[in-house]
């Protein structure tokens, strides 16, 4: 695992390494030019959120990302994209070690029916492959919820391409994104 040069990252820490793009997957989406990684990087930037993005093994579950990065998976927080029935979507950032409460965000949200989208469509609705999916860098800005648990941490999320992920701080990332913090979760 390296940390890579996060160029264009305007957040206040120092990002440095040797790190090498080797990540099989450009994730260019539909809008917004370059790889997922690299939208992911520029809407940190223009956020003024500091991250640290690492270049990592690949995994093959949340538990074995944790264990290539040294971390609980509590601290793995997924971005999943999520639907409304009329097509609009939103994303709802979740503990690793945690799932989402359908009642609760739909009660938060205030609708009757929210549902997981087929790989095809989330790819669609955001630009990102699943296991890459991030709310920096989406082609589209959807609305975002994160799960009341991730506060006062500092947290591992996708950062856009397979390979990499990246370190943030929890409150500044909520802030960022102008996200509602509730309870949205419960233990799997």
């Amino acid at each position: 695992m390296s940390p890579v040069p996060a160029s264009g990252n305007t957040g206040t820490g120092s990002n440095t390494g040797t790190g090498s793009n080797t990540g099989t997957g450009s994730n260019t989406g539909t809008g917004g030019g370059g790889t997922g990684r690299e939208r992911f990087l520029a809407d940190a930037a223009a956020r003024g959120l500091d991250v640290q993005l690492v270049e990592r093994l690949a995994a093959h579950s949340l538990e074995e990302a944790a264990a290539i990065l040294g971390i609980s998976p509590a601290d793995i927080v997924k971005s999943l994209v999520v639907k409304h029935k009329d097509g609009s979507f939103l994303f709802a950032l979740i503990p690793g070690d945690r799932q989402i409460s359908w009642p609760k965000l739909r009660s938060l949200v205030g609708v009757n029916k929210l549902s997981l989208p087929a790989a095809d469509v989330a790819l669609e609705a955001t630009g990102y492959e699943r296991g890459t999916i991030t709310p920096l860098g989406s082609t589209t800005a959807w609305p975002v919820y994160a799960d009341r648990t991730i506060a006062g941490k500092r947290i591992s999320m996708g950062a856009g391409q397979h390979g990499y992920s990246a370190f943030v701080d929890a409150d500044a990332l909520v802030s960022a994104l102008g996200a509602v913090l509730a309870d949205i979760s419960e233990p799997n």
